[in-house]
């Protein structure tokens, strides 16, 4: 790779071999830096024995990756303030052989694009069907942008120009920092190249239902700091959970007592929606049962969301902090 001002920024929280794995991918890039969020596992003394730079975040503030990523950042550019461009990637992540190259040299050539991304792979995606959920979300459109993921490159002149993330964001970081450069005229691109692999390791109902409401609590937060007209997908992912777990249900209710017709039929929207996603993702060249397993868990996700929805509008109203919901 070409020599660049270059740094990386890890994040983690109680990544452990995944974080070991993270750092040897990036071995050979002299400034990497490594976020710690309290974690209670041997992290930090892997990334330590490994040659990164550590910061850890004080627990008496909120741990947010928003926050995590503005750390590393900060750090990265008062270690060297030529820094041009920040790589930034999650602790259960690797990077592809060949990504920087290619990253850097699309930023170079391209002066008004202040994120590329590329493709994201999920490392196990057979070993649980919740892996496999995961695997289909990071399979988006290449091209400009609305918003990038968690692994990036970022022109390191627009992120200063925006002041980076918010680091109070407790979710759904990435597109309200994006959102913000967009509004100060940048693009966000997503090349066609392979970036990251990612292990969820995601294996209980549990674990999928606390990623889905942190997603609601974070989108709302995100739509609330005046992102709504700019965060399209978000505005759709949170009028959806509202529609299929606060309204439909009240809306049954109320049926009981005046129309059980009603109730029946409303109630017979959800196998109904099941069904039609199960063979949308059939027609895809998904298993039958995949098919099936995964438009279930897209409904039971609303109802984490709106839960996540709910809760920040709660705390929100009632005048409390709003807490980040920690899934490690």
């Amino acid at each position: 790779m070409q020599k660049v001002a270059l740094a990386v920024v890890v994040i983690g929280r109680n990544e452990g071999k995944r974080l070991a794995m993270c750092l040897a991918s990036i071995a050979s890039i002299g400034a990497v830096i490594y976020v710690d969020s309290a974690s209670s596992d041997d992290s930090v003394a892997i990334a330590r024995r490994m040659g990164a730079e550590i910061v850890e975040l004080d627990p008496a503030t909120p741990l947010t990756a928003a926050r995590g990523r503005n750390a590393g950042a900060f750090r990265a550019l008062e270690n060297d303030p030529g820094i041009e461009f920040i790589q930034f990637v999650d602790g259960d992540c690797t990077i592809r052989e060949g990504w920087l190259t290619k990253a850097v040299s699309f930023l170079a050539r391209h002066p008004n694009v202040a994120v590329v991304c590329g493709r994201r792979f999920e490392r196990y995606p057979h070993y649980s069907i919740y892996n496999a959920i995961c695997q289909q979300e990071w399979n988006t459109p290449v091209g400009e942008a609305d918003a990038c993921g968690g692994d990036s490159l970022v022109r390191a002149s627009a992120f200063k120009n925006v002041g980076g993330f918010a680091d109070d964001q407790v979710a759904h970081e990435e597109p309200e920092f994006c959102a913000r450069l967009r509004s100060a005229g940048w693009l966000i691109w997503r090349i066609d190249e392979p970036m990251t692999d990612h292990d969820a390791a995601m294996y209980r109902i549990g674990q999928f239902y606390r990623r889905s409401q942190r997603a609601g609590l974070g989108i709302s937060q995100c739509i609330d700091r005046g992102g709504a007209s700019r965060d399209r997908q978000g505005q759709a992912i949170v009028r959806r959970a509202m529609l299929w777990a606060v309204v439909l249900p009240v809306l049954i209710c109320v049926g009981l007592f005046f129309s059980p017709i009603l109730s029946v039929t409303l109630i017979a929207l959800y196998p109904a929606q099941i069904l039609r996603n199960a063979l949308r993702n059939w027609r895809k060249g998904w298993p039958l049962r995949q098919s099936l397993q995964v438009a279930a868990l897209s409904t039971i996700s609303k109802f984490a969301e709106a839960q996540g929805a709910l809760t920040y509008r709660y705390r929100r109203i009632s005048g409390r902090s709003i807490i980040p919901i920690l899934t490690k």
